[in-house]
Parts: C-alpha cells; sequence; structure tokens
C-alpha cells in the first residue's frame, strides 16, 4: 500500500497570505526607529530602492516554482540540479535558523503581551509552539485559512493606522528629504532588504499548492505588492505625523504613533497588531519547516520516518512534531535578537542563492523544465537574472560579516556537524526522488 501524498488545499491567496505574511512580521514593529536614525525621511527611499534585491530573488523562485513545484523546495532544488551536497547543506543550515526564527518570534511575542499581563516567558512560549504544532497537524487548508485571516485582520489594523494618520500629518516633516544625505539612504537599504525577506515562502509547499505552475508565480508578484505597499504606507504615516527626530528615538514607534493618532484605542489596536503580525510569520515559518523536513527524509538524507504523511490530515506529521520537538529545545537557547536576526538571515541568503544557482541550471540543462514552466524569461535573460541573484546574495552575505561575526562561527560548527551526518547518510537510497 503506498503512502498518502499531500494534498493540494492551498489557493492564491493561501499563497499570499504566507508570502506577505512571513515578511510582515517582527520588523514592520522594529525596523522603523533605525531606519529613519540612518536616512530620515528618505528612509522612504531606501524601502523602495530595498525591493530592487527581492525583486531579483522573486523572479527566480516565480520561474522555479513554475518549473518545478515540489515541497521543501530550496533544498530540492539544489540538490536535484546543482548537487545533492549543496542541497543537504542548504537544509541542514535551515534547521538551525529555522528553529531560531521560531524561537525568537515566540520570544518578541511573549514580551509584546508582558507587558499587560504577567506572563512567565518560557511556559508562555511553550504554549505557542503547542498551537502551532497543533495546527499544522491537523492540516494545510487550515493553516492556510488561518493565516490568510490573520493576514487580512493585520491589514485591517495597518489600514487603521494610515487612515487615522492623515488628519494629524505634517508635510513638512519631509522637508527636508535628504536629511542624511545619499549615504544615509543607501546605508539604510541594507536594513530594509529584511523587510521582504521570506517572500517566496510558498515555493516551499508547491506539492500543496493549486495549480501551482500558474498560482505560485501570481502569487509571489502580488505578496511583494501588498508587503510593500503596508510597509511604505506605514512608514509615511509614522514620518508625518511624528517627524523623522521622534521616530529615530522611538522604542516602540507603532505604538507611538497608534497613541496619537486613535488616543485610549491605540495600545490594544497595536497589541493586537503585533499578535497577529508575529502569529503569521511563526505559522508560515512552522509549515516551511516541516516541508522542508519531509523533503530531506523523502530523498534519504535524514531518516525516512520524516517523509510519512499521516492518512487523515494529509500532513508531513512526523517532519511537524520533529519541529516542535527542536522549538522546545530552542527554549534553552540564550534570547540575544541581534545573534537570533543574524542567525536566520544568513541561511536565508545561501538559500537564495543556491536557488538562482539552481535556476542557471535548469535553463541549460533542463529544457524541458524550462519550456514548461508557465513564468519564464527568455533564456539568456533568465540566466542573467539568475546570476545576478547569485552574486547579490553573496554580497549580502559578505555585508553580514561586519554586523556580528558570532552566529557565522556558530553555523559553521553547525556544519561541521552535518558533515559527519552526511558522511553516514549518503550511500544509503532515497525513499523517493521524485513526488508522485
Amino acid at each position: 500500500m503506498s503512502e498518502p501524498g499531500l494534498r493540494k488545499d492551498i489557493t492564491l491567496w493561501g499563497i499570499i497570505a504566507l508570502g506577505a505574511g512571513t515578511a510582515i512580521g517582527v520588523a514592520i514593529f522594529s525596523i522603523l526607529a533605525p531606519g529613519a536614525q540612518l536616512a530620515g525621511p528618505a528612509m522612504l527611499l531606501s524601502m523602495l530602492i530595498a525591493v530592487i534585491p527581492m525583486v531579483l530573488f522573486a523572479v527566480t523562485y516565480a520561474f522555479m516554482g513554475s518549473a518545478a513545484p515540489v515541497a521543501g523546495a530550496s533544498y530540492e532544488w539544489s540538490r536535484r540540479f546543482v548537487h545533492p551536497f549543496l542541497g543537504f547543506t542548504i537544509g541542514w543550515l535551515r534547521i538551525a535558523s529555522s528553529t531560531s526564527a521560531l524561537v525568537l518570534y515566540a520570544w518578541v511575542l511573549v514580551q509584546y503581551w508582558s507587558g499587560t499581563v504577567d506572563l512567565p516567558a518560557k511556559p508562555a512560549m511553550f504554549a505557542v509552539f503547542t498551537l502551532f504544532w497543533a495546527l499544522n497537524t491537523l492540516g494545510v487548508s487550515l493553516v492556510a485559512r488561518g493565516q490568510a485571516l490573520m493576514v487580512f485582520i493585520l491589514l485591517a489594523i495597518c489600514a487603521a493606522l494610515v487612515v487615522c494618520a492623515v488628519p494629524e500629518a505634517e508635510f513638512s516633516h519631509f522637508s527636508p528629504m535628504l536629511t542624511e544625505g545619499w549615504s544615509g539612504v543607501l546605508a539604510a537599504v541594507a536594513l530594509m532588504v529584511s523587510l521582504f525577506l521570506g517572500i517566496e515562502t510558498a515555493t516551499e509547499v508547491g506539492e500543496e499548492v493549486k495549480d501551482p505552475r500558474r498560482t505560485i508565480p501570481l502569487g509571489i508578484a502580488l505578496s511583494i505588492a501588498l508587503t510593500a505597499l503596508i510597509y511604505f504606507s506605514v512608514a509615511f504615516a509614522a514620518i508625518a505625523v511624528l517627524g523623522a527626530g521622534p521616530l529615530a528615538a522611538s522604542e516602540a514607534p507603532l505604538l507611538d504613533l497608534a497613541r496619537q493618532t486613535l488616543g485610549s484605542a491605540g495600545e490594544p489596536l497595536i497589541l493586537a497588531g503585533a499578535t497577529v503580525a508575529i502569529g503569521t510569520s511563526l505559522n508560515a515559518i512552522s509549515l516551511i519547516f516541516s516541508r522542508s523536513l519531509f523533503a530531506m527524509g523523502r530523498s534519504g538524507i535524514l531518516p525516512a520516518a520524516m517523509a510519512r504523511v499521516h492518512p487523515r490530515f494529509g500532513t508531513p506529521w512526523v517532519a511537524t512534531t520533529t519541529v516542535y520537538g527542536l522549538c522546545l529545545l530552542g527554549l534553552l537557547l540564550p534570547l540575544d535578537l541581534v545573534f537570533l536576526f543574524l542567525a536566520v538571515s544568513i541561511p536565508t541568503l545561501l538559500k537564495y542563492g543556491a536557488t538562482s544557482l539552481a535556476a542557471t541550471r535548469v535553463v541549460t540543462r533542463h529544457k524541458d523544465l524550462y519550456e514548461s514552466a508557465r513564468f519564464r524569461l527568455a533564456p539568456r535573460a533568465m540566466l542573467a537574472w539568475a546570476w545576478a541573484g547569485v552574486v547579490c546574495a553573496l554580497l549580502v552575505l559578505a555585508l553580514g560579516l561586519g554586523a556580528d561575526w558570532r552566529p557565522y562561527s556558530v553555523l559553521v560548527g553547525w556544519f561541521v556537524l552535518g558533515l559527519a551526518w552526511y558522511a553516514l547518510r549518503r550511500r544509503r537510497p532515497p525513499v523517493s526522488d521524485t513526488p508522485e
């Protein structure tokens, strides 16, 4: 009797909710103040420029998602089209980064609530992890519907903030615009790129998407547009109401904006917004993490049990439970925001670079897949676009060394452990090289 397959329950709106919900998480509540410190009102220009590298990666992901939709896509594409070891490297490092991301987001969520309710941090984080484990075990359609609902609530809250800011707006706050010069604008770009990380999330669940060759590219494009609109609108409102100077000095810029525009209703609104925004990221990361482990189990590089699908719910329940266990182990980690943010972003950039490299191989060596893609550029244009993504990922990785070298060293240590595991597992035959 064959194993049950993953259910195709994710629609276009589910893809948009996964992409935008992953990107619009902690960053919207934490990045406006440092952005204003670096660039002043011209932070808005930095935000627009930051869209460019993410469009670079998004086009490549849209092409690959259209050509070869598969669960655990970043791992599978690197493994199949470049080299099994590169795929393993991407998947192995993402175990560390995804665990760090879930611990980080759960902790930030609990901290927001601790200002109102006295919560013990780690027991509350345990409850958060248990909730998302249950959601991800019960079915991808439930996860997608929950994600869509949370994104809808987040959009409503952001819209309320922007609309209520109009009567309080002082457009003199935008003059002069370049208070910190173009050097400040460019310095803020590196920060603003992090706003869009995760926009490609839906490609990781390609086997669970309805009509993926059409839906994934369209969903990624709409996710970027929606995310950019939300960030730009909220940032514009914050500068117009507070001014760049007070915004730069604020410890909670959206809370200050809400208090000035909404009065006593502002604080509970922002608390609700923070809960929903961080919840969407936790939901999406939990889903994608489990699919990466599922793909690694199916290929044989992790135990085959990871590829088991629940006969009733159609979810990779062993992989999902493993994610839950890793999160509980993550409760033992010390909480350092800068360290954890970098531990998340380094493997993500490696993933982007590896996917871009895989795209070059699909164009040059897999003409059938290239031709089957609903979304594709001309061959030479697609190659140039993909190679630009490789270079861009490497450049941003190099820049990160100047911020904090410690996450790099820890990830190198984790990678060395992975080498030993890879040596033990590589000779075992895969459960299945391709999805049924």
